[in-house]
């Protein structure tokens, strides 16, 4: 009798989340998982599941987005082997999302043929997350990864189901260059759904003919061969200049292999006008003549090359609204998931707005004038009026000594590598900071820096469309985002926040570039003081620009606007890395392990900021002062 009176006490959001643990512990064969449900994007982890928060009227759309989630989540922990699937992962990130999206369609469609319900569910889920992702207003083959597309059709091959109607143009873009590289292995998935290892082996073989990572997939790994492989991948070979990293190998393909032979031909190669060229009589001097010194060529002093960072072509970069980035339906509901994550940390924000608030209002009120003849009655002087009723009554006044016009600009890095947490809390943390500081009149500008496509988009394309030239430089399309200008009231531009929520919006990030857009925003700014806080969770990447340059090239030139702006700009710079040491490029930096601190630390550094700004004050104030007397 109890536990019933319980149970009905709990409300229906209660007793749905009951039945959906209960139900996914049943399908993953696993009684000891705890189920959370949180505003975090779902995920599993050995025992601990979190899966998405319903509203609370439990509409049938959230319904079966949830139990979708959570069937997949349930299904995977069943039929997915992850060690046998991390022995073979390959390490290229194209390779590796593809290894791993239809890896996740395997399991799913295991549930899927056995159990209708399930397919109902998991059908509404991909419906959710196509969306989300925005693949129903992809034209083109760069606005998607090629890993989500395949996922689809594998997903279609296996179960019968066509994929969901918001993500069937992405599919239909990419579906004609699918299957004529790989439709064959499309077929062959159904024949070993049940045996991890032989499915593995199918996938590995579709990368190999979808180009992505051939030299990870080679049959014959001690063979020593390898100087004669000229295999193109689906996006072009490396123009050989420069040494790349590990992760910018592994980019098309593009290997040790590549790089040594792009070498050797460099080698070989006569000196060409503009690279390296032997200043002039340089070669009809003799060096063992009297009189004539031997000095080394002019390109081999003491003093570095001067490094020169450019792009390739600027017409595909866009500098963007975030309202142009997504309908008002769509901003409104990423507002509210904003709203939910900001609910369960009402009570910090309010400490830490209100500490922030506090300690700015104190410096806006330094001084009283006093013997005014109107004002506030000076009751410290009323003695004077009894001793001598003909003196006039005094009054005061407070004097406002704002501190000096200021304005913020925060820059957040917008790069995949900030998916899940950490965007959100740069999110709820750029949020309770307009908020704070609109309200002690400082104003507040929230910008983002991201790429408008993977590996290079319409650069990449023009850029192989010329034959690939040497010396391409920054070969991506870059995507700033103006979240909320510094002159926009906070309430008007509420909504585009939550715009950072959205999953297909976080692609590769270019700091330098991004820096010294928001750096060249600030200098137009009439304000006094100009403050610029950049929010990153590591280096410069963009796959496409490292492929085809050094593999330092983007850090170079980070460190060079930095360099700029520490040295010669008015404008203060404060960096804050979230898992990453950043200290090593900022003068001004802090590192964070966790992004649950991003909030406390932004306004503590903030809070440090005006305190040095009011120290400075103090001690002109002193030695006027002391002039003065």
């Amino acid at each position: 009798m109890t536990g019933s009176n319980k149970g009905s006490n709990d409300g229906p959001v209660e007793e749905f989340r009951r039945v959906t643990a209960a139900a996914m512990r049943a399908m993953a064969c696993e009684p000891e998982l705890t189920v959370s449900f949180t505003p975090d994007p779902p995920s599993i982890s050995g025992e601990e599941v979190r899966l998405p928060l319903p509203a609370r009227d439990l509409p049938a759309e959230d319904v079966g987005v949830v139990r979708g989630e959570a069937d997949a989540l349930a299904l995977r922990h069943r039929h997915h082997n992850a060690e046998l699937h991390q022995a073979r992962v390959p390490s290229a990130p194209a390779a590796r999302a593809l290894y791993d999206a239809v890896e996740q369609a395997r399991v799913e469609a295991i549930g899927a043929n056995r159990m209708s319900g399930v397919a109902d569910n998991l059908s509404a889920a991909h419906e959710m997350r196509s969306r989300n992702k925005g693949f129903a207003r992809v034209t083109q083959r760069d606005q998607a990864p090629v890993s989500e597309a395949v996922a689809m059709l594998a997903r279609e091959a296996l179960t019968g189901t066509p994929p969901p109607p918001s993500a069937r143009p992405m599919v239909n873009v990419w579906r004609p260059f699918i299957e004529s590289k790989i439709g064959a292995a499309l077929s062959d998935l159904s024949d070993c759904l049940d045996d991890q290892t032989a499915f593995q082996d199918v996938i590995r073989q579709m990368i190999s003919d979808l180009g992505l990572a051939e030299e990870e997939l080679a049959t014959e790994p001690d063979s020593d061969d390898n100087s004669g492989d000229d295999q193109d991948d689906a996006e072009g070979e490396s123009t050989g200049e420069g040494e790349s990293d590990g992760d910018t190998q592994a980019m098309d393909g593009e290997g040790e292999d590549e790089q040594a032979g792009a070498e050797s031909e460099e080698m070989d190669m006569p000196f060409e006008d503009g690279d390296g060229d032997m200043e002039q009589g340089a070669g009809d001097e003799d060096p063992d003549a009297p009189g004539q010194p031997w000095r080394p060529p002019e390109y081999g002093h003491n003093q570095g090359e001067q490094f020169i960072y450019d792009a390739y072509t600027t017409e595909h970069d866009e500098i963007v609204e975030a309202q142009d980035l997504c309908d008002p339906d769509e901003l409104s509901r990423l507002r509210q998931q904003l709203d939910q994550q900001l609910g369960h940390l009402q009570s910090l924000i309010s400490k830490l707005a209100n500490r922030l608030q506090r300690r700015l209002m104190a410096k806006q009120t330094r001084n009283w004038e006093f013997d005014l003849e109107e004002g506030l009655l000076d009751t410290a002087r009323l003695t004077r009026v009894v001793t001598n009723p003909a003196h006039p009554l005094s009054f005061k006044m407070e004097e406002d000594t704002n501190f000096r016009d200021t304005v913020v600009t925060l820059l957040i890095d917008n790069s995949g590598s900030m998916r899940g947490r950490p965007i959100s809390v740069a999110a709820m943390s750029a949020d309770i900071l307009a908020r704070t500081l609109e309200r002690c009149g400082v104003k507040v500008e929230i910008l983002g820096f991201t790429t408008r496509a993977w590996k290079g988009g319409q650069s990449r394309e023009k850029w192989l469309a010329a034959s690939k030239p040497a010396n391409a430089g920054r070969l991506n399309d870059l995507r700033h985002i103006i979240y909320k200008s510094a002159d926009a009231p906070w309430r008007r531009a509420r909504k585009n926040l939550g715009l950072m929520l959205r999953e297909g919006l976080l692609k590769e990030n270019i700091d330098g570039e991004a820096l010294l857009w928001a750096h060249n925003r600030l200098l137009a700014r009439s304000e006094q003081r100009r403050i610029l806080m950049i929010i990153s969770d590591g280096a410069p990447v963009d796959d496409s620009t490292l492929s085809v340059n050094a593999g330092n090239y983007l850090e170079r030139h980070l460190r060079q606007v930095i360099e700029h702006i520490e040295t010669y700009s008015p404008i203060e710079l404060l960096a804050i890395g979230i898992g990453h040491d950043v200290t090593r490029y900022y003068r001004r930096a802090v590192t964070i392990v966790d992004a649950e601190q991003l909030g406390g630390t932004v306004m503590d550094q903030l809070a440090e900021l005006f305190d040095e700004e009011d120290d400075i004050f103090q001690k002109s104030r002193r030695g006027r002062i002391q002039r003065v007397t």
